[in-house]
């Protein structure tokens, strides 16, 4: 599978975006802070719970008393604004390697939705790929395999083609459940 250049057809690196291209850790921590202080909780507990669950999970196990779409609403509020004023930076070496890869070669696996990643991708820099897999685009998201079959499906690769560049435990099930490298 040579990625760089040309790519064997079919042959695809997926890669989740926070963590691994991009450190956004500084902007989800602040994202959740402001959140908590909202309905009066602790921060450092919202946070703690956000890292291993997804949104509507975090709400159930910390705001259970609270309407779970008001509280998912005021996030995306929150999130949309950070993409806009937040400070993002691309980990070294990122542009290097997207730059490197064949246009049809690569793709996005997040558990955010596409129009913050493009956002995020713009103020730092690096190039966006035609395919985006974003919690929108799955009806079950990360640790199901449904993300990364869905985004090797799109260029027409398949799992043992592909190579997926991860750095959460629930990606890197999602990867591995969908038969792929991980």
């Amino acid at each position: 599978m040579n990625l760089g250049g040309r790519a064997a057809r079919g042959a695809c690196v997926l890669f989740d975006v926070d963590g691994t291209l991009i450190d956004a850790a500084g902007n989800q921590r602040r994202v959740w802070a402001t959140w908590a202080r909202r309905y009066g909780l602790d921060a450092d507990e919202v946070y703690r719970v956000a890292l291993r669950t997804r949104p509507m999970e975090t709400f159930a196990e910390i705001a259970a008393d609270r309407d779970p779409h008001e509280c998912l609403a005021v996030l995306h509020e929150l999130e949309d604004d950070d993409v806009r004023s937040g400070v993002y930076t691309a980990f070294d070496g990122a542009s290097e390697l997207l730059h490197g890869l064949a246009p049809a070669s690569w793709a996005l696996v997040t558990s955010n939705y596409a129009h913050r990643v493009r956002g995020r991708f713009l103020r730092t820099g690096l190039p966006v790929p035609d395919v985006i897999v974003d919690a929108a685009s799955v009806d079950a998201g990360k640790p199901s395999p449904e993300p990364y079959a869905r985004a090797a499906a799109e260029p027409g690769a398949l799992p043992e083609d592909c190579l997926v560049i991860e750095d959460a435990p629930s990606g890197v099930r999602s990867g591995l459940s969908a038969g792929m490298t991980v």
